[in-house]
């Protein structure tokens, strides 16, 4: 059974190279694109078994998340939907420094997930189950498949993670925090970025040691805060501890967080402390986004060893 278990939304991406408007475009690349899917292949790329759960219509996008996933050496496993198309995105540079993405994953086959569709002993039988907060988002047995698939997860001893992306595309904000917060008491590991820390506890407050320890209150075991540029916090049983981002040039941020997330369970399932954890998960995230694609640039465990500098442009 794999080490890491995911469940969510897996989509098909299309991707403008250009930059501009995305009605100019004259060409779109296309791959496929979820965060819990993200996770699952880089912690798979850097040695660990992963699964993911979900749901997929019976078309030609289906197919492509299926494939891609498994030859990624990510087991799928996924309810198959007659009823419903398979989810699309699509990724616009509208300048060198803005990108926006737009979703057609209404009434999609990723929004019907069920907690029927959650296989026996596969959640059980993992270390780690990780999801987030956009599968909730999605419909109402989709928040209920979440809801299972943690439940069963605590019920085995599994360790739970939890990232709590925020999409205003599809939660209000109170809807999230009531929905998020039902989550955090039987959650061991939350994930967030500031300005959802701030969004969960309905503040204006900035200091991120202090946002953490107020997110530690509502139940997770330990809260890892992405910064950015400024780096990662954790708080918890060892503490608050901090690291730095690593310094690469940037090609496309969408991703970073998810590929932080797939380096920070790497790094506990290979028994590492937290200090080992969060520098490893900035070095995975430095990777990521050094690469055009939400998953593509994740890297190797071998390639992790030598994570090239900015202005770095030849590996000999």
């Amino acid at each position: 059974m794999p080490d890491l278990v995911t469940i969510g939304e897996t989509m098909a991406a299309l991707g403008a190279e250009r930059v501009g408007p995305l009605r100019h475009a004259r060409t779109l690349d296309l791959s496929v694109a979820g965060a819990e899917s993200t996770v699952a292949i880089g912690a798979r790329r850097l040695g660990h078994t992963a699964g993911w759960i979900g749901r997929l219509g019976t078309d030609e996008f289906g197919e492509l998340v299926r494939t891609t996933l498994r030859g990624e050496g990510v087991e799928v496993h996924a309810a198959v939907d007659p009823g419903a198309p398979t989810g699309l995105m699509i990724k616009e540079r509208r300048t060198a420094d803005l990108r926006r993405v737009h979703y057609y994953r209404a009434h999609s086959a990723g929004s019907r997930l069920r907690p029927e569709d959650i296989p026996a002993e596969v959640v059980e039988r993992a270390s780690v189950l990780h999801t987030s907060a956009i599968t909730p988002a999605l419909s109402d047995s989709a928040a209920e498949a979440v809801r299972e698939a943690v439940r069963r997860a605590r019920a085995a001893a599994v360790t739970v993670s939890f990232d709590a992306n925020y999409r205003a595309k599809l939660w209000q904000p109170a809807a999230y925090r009531q929905a998020v917060t039902a989550l955090l008491p039987h959650v061991d590991l939350l994930f967030a970025g500031l300005d959802e820390a701030r969004a969960l506890l309905h503040t204006d407050r900035t200091d991120p040691a202090a946002l953490a320890g107020l997110l530690l209150k509502l139940g997770p075991r330990t809260v890892i805060l992405t910064l950015g540029a400024s780096g990662a916090l954790s708080t918890g049983p060892s503490g608050v501890l901090r690291t730095e981002a690593v310094r690469v040039t940037e090609t496309d941020p969408v991703g970073a967080g998810d590929s932080f997330v797939a380096g920070y369970l790497s790094a506990l399932l290979s028994g590492l402390d937290e200090p080992a954890r969060l520098a490893k998960a900035a070095r995975v995230a430095a990777y990521s986004v050094s690469a055009l694609g939400d998953w593509e640039g994740l890297p190797t465990a071998a390639e992790l060893a030598h994570l090239p500098a900015a202005g770095t442009d030849v590996s000999r």
